[in-house]
């Protein structure tokens, strides 16, 4: 990839400009104390020069987004998944991780990568390696940029945030910015490869790792203006299945017992349970049935996606759900059945998930990059760690704009300031809890 261009040439410049910036900006505590520029055995920190390392280092980096990017790997592309993981495995390998992949079915490798450096805390970071987007999608829409806006399927989310975890880690394991590695137990990075249809195959697994961490980092997309998530509501999924009897409607109307009438007058009372704004309430976003106008139906079928803020509420919007199922008015003829549930728990905001909030609120700040808190009503890989009480922080990824839609967007802008800050939480976050 060439960066001749004077344009290409500024965008590094301006960046390195800014991040130089920093340099004489001091990272505190409110109460004053300097924080975060110190690791254990009082070894400083300095976020600045991790940050001038990454926008060196851009030209390289978005060479292997670019090439990440370029390769369809939607949840279902067992291929296409293995490939990304394969670049993904080989770079971590050569940073001296120990990496082991197991085969899904029907889906891609999970691929475990891990290595001990000193005594002190286990860090657990969490990416993916899959899309929602189709096969053929990166030759119709490949990797782009323009100004500070790189596009392709997967850009922000989250192709980019795992090339960037990986150079964090090479830069931490070389020591930049004085990094010292010795006050980290090991670190054990997960990429998945089911994110995007929720993890069927992969939530045990990072279940028990999960359980064997000090705490989690999650690569995630930043919101613009940098939020980053310290807390998720639990997210489900459910699906009503009506069957019904098949018949002419004109010739014997009578003979027929329809499925869709029966699950048709469910939708409103499903959709009015709960409240939208206190994040717990059920949507049917798919509704189908029948096979032709003359004909009854026999089949009819809704899916729906389930929000709760809170595991009480999650309980309820099931229960209320399964009532309204199991008491629906209809012909004996027809049976409903109701399938799923939560399949993510809720992530809530623990006392460690503070203090690391806390720390990267304090890089932010020295290099004048954007952070806030973010409640997401969206699931991740994250919230099966932090469901067992360990300090979870999630959005660590470059900045991006219009997730899961052919607008997606990733901040160029945003790489440097992100990278430097998920390196000084890997190597810093334990010394918080």
């Amino acid at each position: 990839m060439s960066w001749s261009s004077p344009v290409q040439r500024n965008i590094v410049a301006g960046m390195a400009r800014r991040n130089a910036a920093a340099r004489s900006l001091p990272i505190r505590r409110a109460s004053g104390n300097i924080v975060s520029c110190m690791q254990g055995k009082d070894v400083m920190l300095r976020i600045e020069d991790l940050a001038d390392r990454f926008t060196r280092d851009l030209p390289g980096l978005l060479a292997h987004i670019e090439e990440v990017v370029n390769i369809d790997s939607g949840s279902r592309d067992v291929e296409g998944v293995n490939r990304v993981q394969s670049i993904f495995a080989a770079q971590l390998r050569d940073l001296g991780f120990a990496v082991m992949r197991v085969p899904g079915s029907g889906r891609g490798d999970q691929l475990t990568a891990r290595r001990a450096f000193g005594s002190g805390p286990n860090v657990l970071i969490l990416g993916h390696a899959d899309t929602v987007w189709p096969a053929g999608t990166a030759a119709e829409w490949p990797f782009g940029r323009s100004g500070d806006a790189l596009t392709g399927p997967g850009i922000a989310d989250m192709k980019s945030n795992v090339i960037l975890a990986i150079h964090a880690l090479k830069l931490l394991i070389e020591g930049v910015g004085g990094a010292d590695m010795s006050g980290v137990g090991s670190v054990t990075f997960l990429i998945v490869p089911d994110e995007e249809i929720g993890s069927p195959q992969s939530k045990d697994w990072i279940t028990a790792e999960g359980a064997r961490c000090d705490f989690c980092l999650t690569l995630e997309p930043a919101r613009p203006g940098g939020g980053t998530v310290v807390s998720r509501g639990a997210v489900g999924a459910a699906y009503i299945n009506a069957t019904g009897v098949t018949a002419h409607a004109g010739s014997n109307r009578l003979g027929g017992a329809s499925a869709i009438s029966a699950l048709a007058p469910l939708v409103g009372g499903i959709e009015a349970l709960g409240s939208i704004e206190a994040g717990n309430y059920a949507t049917v976003g798919v509704l189908r049935g029948g096979a032709s106008k003359q004909v009854v139906a026999g089949e009819c079928e809704a899916h729906l996606d389930l929000r709760a803020s809170s595991r009480q509420e999650a309980d309820r919007l099931w229960e209320e759900i399964t009532r309204i199922v199991e008491t629906a008015p209809r012909d004996p003829r027809v049976t409903l059945t109701l399938t799923g549930g939560f399949i993510r728990p809720c992530f809530p905001q623990l006392p460690g998930m503070t203090a690391l909030y806390g720390r990267a609120e304090a890089f932010a700040r020295a290099l004048r990059h954007p952070i806030a808190p973010n409640v997401s009503r969206g699931g991740s890989d994250g919230s099966f760690v932090a469901a067992q009480g360990k300090p979870t922080l999630d959005g660590l990824g470059v900045i991006g704009h219009d997730i899961c839609s052919r607008r997606e967007w990733a901040e160029l802008s945003s790489l440097a300031p992100r990278g430097a800050m998920l390196a000084g939480l890997i190597a810093s976050g334990g010394d918080v809890l």
